[in-house]
């Protein structure tokens, strides 16, 4: 791990295997505001920045019917993020976390989710309001937003309810 994503006291890491599971297909480019991770916030509800999802050519036609969706999913892949990380310690908790139980971009396979507002299409770009990523963040997917399936307002996480 670099020095930038040191251990803190309580976290544990661990060694990953070379070899992999699954092979992924990066369908595009994210462009940020934010090249460096202190200045990236730390969750899309902490900004109104507009960002750009260019998605390469070749997957441009996957577009077709988007316009006109208010919120699309996006899955990007936190490419400058520790992999190894099993057991992290945010600034802003008291105790450990399993990373499982955490939104932390550190984690073994580092996908991220985010649902953002739809600001425009143009040709194989979108503008999109709600990301937390660096400049130049491989994007994964994109998926529309269904308030009716996608929204659990009942949902809970079980160290914020202690």
């Amino acid at each position: 791990m670099s020095d930038e994503f040191g251990l803190r006291p309580g976290e544990e890491a661990i060694a990953l295997s070379p070899d992999y599971d699954a092979g992924l297909h990066f369908i595009g480019r994210i462009r940020t505001p934010w090249t460096r991770r202190a200045e990236c916030p730390k969750n899309g509800t902490q900004t109104d920045a507009l960002c750009t999802i260019e998605v390469d050519p070749l997957f441009a036609p996957g577009l077709l019917s988007l316009a006109g969706t208010s919120h699309v999913i996006v899955l990007y892949w936190m490419d400058r993020a520790p992999r190894g990380l099993l057991v992290q310690r945010p600034r802003h908790a008291g105790a450990p976390r399993g990373t499982f139980a955490l939104r932390s971009p550190a984690r073994p396979n580092p996908i991220a989710l985010s649902v953002a507002d739809l600001v425009g299409i143009e040709e194989n770009r979108l503008t999109v309001r709600g990301l937390d990523c660096l400049d130049g963040t491989p994007l994964l997917d994109l998926k529309p937003y269904f308030a009716t399936t996608d929204s659990k307002p009942e949902a809970r996480v079980g160290w914020r309810e202690a």
